[in-house]
């Protein structure tokens, strides 16, 4: 968790990095660090969350109602958005994400946003440092009865366990191992047909601005096989470095919003 307070003119105020928590216990927790940090609600101009499990209206309804009280003006957003206007701001292009999962999310000339992929490691997340995982201990285990796969795959926290594999596959490639270079190549070329498939539906004349977010897009060479496998898929991409990071992208919509709830009143 992530908590980025800023005056309206950008300067940072307060700031606070914790354990993350389930949504349900977020209310209560601002409210105690609103107490700590002195502010009264009142005073909050505007307050952007974003979370994950949070991309439909009643969704994001649901979390605004329960934040209720604790500003002014509210707005919910997902956590994947917030790493889109970190990366490429409200220009049109492509924010694609990888980390425990992966989605690539477009943005359209007109603000309308449009997605590929995200659907959970249960329905999807292809390319994902959890897929990753999950194809090791797949190649490792062979079907048979593993007993140290059998203990993480039956642990509360699974898919965070699976997922911290990636790092060891992507060391084990780096140093030629076969198997692991398959699976890297594989992951590579999931991660590629999300904007493969997302670019068309952006219609944007010439080149469109690639940006990423996630743990497994951080490695340069992970990521430049990436965008080979885009463009050799077809996709026209041109890579931009993300300018932001997302917390900071969401409190600067905030600032947003509190100049707009400002100019209503």
């Amino acid at each position: 968790m992530r908590v980025l307070a800023l005056q309206q003119n950008g300067r940072l105020v307060r700031s606070l990095k914790a354990p993350a928590l389930p949504l349900s216990a977020l209310p209560p927790t601002l409210r105690s660090l609103w107490r700590r940090w002195k502010v009264k609600p009142r005073d909050v101009a505007a307050l952007v969350l974003a979370s994950r499990g949070v991309w439909t209206r009643n969704e994001r309804e649901r979390q605004a109602r329960r934040l209720a009280g604790l500003a002014r003006a509210i707005r919910i957003i997902s956590d994947v958005e917030a790493a889109y206007r970190g990366a490429l701001g409200n220009q049109p292009g492509i924010l694609l994400l990888a980390g425990t999962g992966s989605i690539a999310l477009g943005r359209t000339a007109s603000g309308r946003w449009v997605r590929r992929g995200g659907m959970g490691p249960l329905l999807g997340d292809e390319g994902s440092a959890f897929w990753i995982g999950r194809e090791y201990l797949r190649s490792v285990t062979k079907g048979e009865d593993f007993a140290p796969a059998r203990g993480i795959v039956n642990s509360p926290n699974a898919v965070a366990r699976i997922a911290a594999l990636a790092p060891r596959v992507m060391t084990r490639a780096a140093r030629g191992d076969r198997q692991a270079r398959a699976i890297v190549r594989s992951a590579q070329r999931h991660l590629a047909d999300l904007v493969i498939e997302l670019a068309p539906a952006l219609k944007i004349k010439g080149p469109i601005r690639l940006s990423w977010a996630g743990s497994l897009l951080e490695n340069p060479k992970f990521r430049a096989g990436v965008v080979r496998a885009a463009r050799g898929g077809g996709a026209a991409v041109t890579l931009t470095r993300p300018g932001e990071s997302p917390v900071y992208a969401a409190a600067q919509f905030a600032i947003e919003l509190a100049r707009k709830s400002y100019f209503r009143e």
